[in-house]
């Protein structure tokens, strides 16, 4: 394990902007439980889908799409409070 000094841009409850060393783009961290509940929505859906039910896998999806939605969206703000272009394209 190293240590290293990170360029914090910002902090949430579930997830934070980082820049790591050498890093031009900065990532995401998210906390192993919220990361462990956006792979529990996706993991429903599918066993959803397996069984038929694309009702309620659609639902689970939504959720899933839904958190995602919001990391992106959190990350696009603190990319364009920093003045700094975004790694991909603008989302919608």
């Amino acid at each position: 394990m190293a240590r290293v000094e990170v360029e914090m841009m910002t902090g949430q409850p579930n997830y934070a902007v980082l820049r790591l060393p050498g890093r031009r783009v900065p990532g995401v961290l998210v906390q192993g439980d919220a990361l462990a509940v956006l792979s529990g929505e996706v993991q429903r859906a599918l066993d959803l889908l397996r069984e038929g039910d694309t009702a309620a896998a659609e639902e689970e999806l939504a959720f899933a799409a839904n958190h995602l939605s919001a990391l992106v969206d959190g990350y696009v703000r603190v990319l364009d409070a920093a003045g700094m272009p975004l790694p991909f394209q603008r989302p919608g």
